[in-house]
């Protein structure tokens, strides 16, 4: 093969080659059998320049002009068409491989969200339970009342027998007792009466609770749970009358905790999907609007 030929190649593949910082990008075994093509490619041009023994690659004759027909114009096709083609796949390489790291990204800001509503509701049991566990420690053994152990002299004693359970109040009766603790500011109590509701399983009463919850708990200043708690009573019933009444309540607590991007935004899906707005729920939007700095 005329030494001219092959230095003419190894000038126009040196020009069309990947750099090496953009090989190195290429992590998968696709990208490491075309490094290893292109570095192949390499090592037979600088072997054949060197055991030519020419530096320089002779001058050919203008195309057109009746000269003689280079000898290795159709081998420096082929490398050019070969350096293509490597090009090209490890561009698509790196498509891949950037689809697989937005994937990556997806996948664990998902993963996040639901760890965090894991520990939420763990938080919910663990706080019920607890609150439980301190009713039946203040209650005389057995569930008896001390009156009935010690009656007075003048009546005689009732036999004991086997202790009633209480009656559950039901979700109407905890949610309303609820509204009056929110009311004096008894923000524990506000929440504890929330935390009974949701416990009720598939309780029509979930979305009036999960506001309730939100309420007390900003009331704590707790503002990150309550902002869960207001997402979870939208999300219950998006076009409830009570919707909006969740999404106010979102918005004042992202603005709680430094959201204030995010309380804009929900103000904005409020103004969007409820146009017309009651006053004081209309009071309510303007204030929390003003509060977070929305334009």
């Amino acid at each position: 093969m005329p030494l001219g030929a092959l230095l003419l190649a190894g000038a126009a593949l040196a020009g069309l080659l990947p750099s090496g910082a953009a090989l190195a990008q290429a992590e998968s075994r696709e990208g490491i059998y075309l490094q290893n093509q292109i570095l192949m490619l390499r090592q037979e041009l600088e072997m054949m320049r060197r055991s030519g023994g020419v530096p320089v690659a002779p001058q050919l004759p203008p195309p057109g002009r009746g000269g003689a027909p280079v000898a290795g114009g159709e081998i420096i096709g082929q490398l050019l068409e070969r350096v293509g083609v490597l090009e090209e796949e490890v561009r698509r390489l790196r498509g891949r491989a950037e689809q697989a790291d937005y994937t990556n990204r997806t996948l664990q800001q998902q993963v996040e969200k639901l760890q965090s509503d894991m520990d939420y509701r763990f938080n919910a049991l663990e706080s019920r339970g607890q609150a439980g566990a301190s009713t039946s420690a203040g209650r005389p053994p057995g569930g008896q009342q001390q009156g009935a152990l010690n009656p007075p002299a003048n009546q005689p004693a009732v036999p004991s027998g086997p202790a009633t359970p209480p009656v559950p109040r039901t979700p109407e009766v905890a949610l309303r007792e609820g509204q009056a603790a929110l009311a004096r500011r008894d923000y524990a109590s506000a929440e504890a009466a929330a935390r009974e509701v949701l416990a009720v399983r598939n309780t029509p009463r979930a979305q009036d609770a999960s506001i309730l919850l939100g309420d007390s708990l900003t009331g704590k200043r707790d503002y990150q749970n309550a902002a869960l708690a207001y997402d979870d009573a939208y999300r219950r019933s998006r076009n409830s009358a009570r919707a909006p009444e969740a999404m106010v309540g979102l918005a004042t607590a992202f603005n709680g905790f430094g959201a204030k991007r995010e309380a804009c935004q929900t103000l904005d899906d409020l103004r969007s999907q409820f146009p017309r707005l009651s006053a004081n729920l209309a009071e309510r939007v303007g204030q929390a609007s003003r509060s977070a700095g929305c334009r």
